[in-house]
């Protein structure tokens, strides 16, 4: 298990907005990840160093949007304004957390602008959106050259995030796998002063660090 990358929502300005702005931030470019069918959502994504990379997420005027729970998540963080929407975890086999959760992963995929079917399975998203702090999980059916964080050679690292929330739950919901899927990055985990979930994330760039 290791963290495979971050979710951010977009608020009112939209997705071309709001990747410009952290792209100008982060001084690095989003490419054009595409649309998910089956969640009702689009996003752009930065490749990352260490296999990993960031999201920003939109949702569509779309009846998956108002079903899915992904879709469902997307349009209330952005409708609250927009944000820091979550983490998520990579595994190779889902059985395990299927079995711990008690659900089965659901399908997800999107068409990349080159034609590429980008598909996985993912899990958890209901007890995220019940409680933010905790991550969803997912598991790649693609190679790994295919992996989002391939996209583009990187110049920026994900170094911290700051959590309002407790390590415990995440290890009593997810194991303790799921805590040591942080372990190379500094995180600090923060008493809630209102919703739980990721508070802010720091990253180094070729200009110094930055925290959004």
């Amino acid at each position: 298990m290791h963290l495979d990358h971050v979710s951010f929502a977009v608020g009112p300005a939209g997705l071309l907005s709001t990747t410009a702005k952290l792209s100008e931030l982060l001084g690095a470019d989003f490419l054009d990840g595409g649309i998910h069918p089956r969640f009702g959502t689009r996003n752009m994504i930065m490749p990352l160093k260490n296999g990993q990379y960031l999201e920003v997420v939109e949702v569509l005027d779309h009846p998956a949007s108002e079903k899915a729970p992904f879709g469902q998540a997307v349009r209330a963080r952005s409708d609250a304004g927009g944000g820091w929407l979550g983490w998520v975890v990579a595994v190779n086999d889902l059985a395990e957390v299927e079995k711990r959760i008690g659900r089965h992963a659901i399908e997800g995929n999107r068409r990349r602008p080159d034609g590429f079917n980008l598909q996985w399975h993912q899990i958890g998203l209901k007890g995220f959106a019940s409680d933010p702090q905790l991550p969803w999980v997912i598991s790649w059916d693609v190679p790994a050259a295919e992996h989002p964080s391939q996209g583009a050679v990187s110049d920026v690292e994900l170094i911290a995030l700051e959590i309002a929330g407790d390590p415990r739950r995440v290890s009593d919901w997810l194991g303790q796998p799921a805590i040591e899927a942080l372990e190379t990055l500094e995180v600090r985990w923060v008493a809630p002063n209102g919703t739980p979930g990721i508070l802010a994330a720091e990253f180094t760039t070729p200009s110094g660090n930055v925290r959004i």
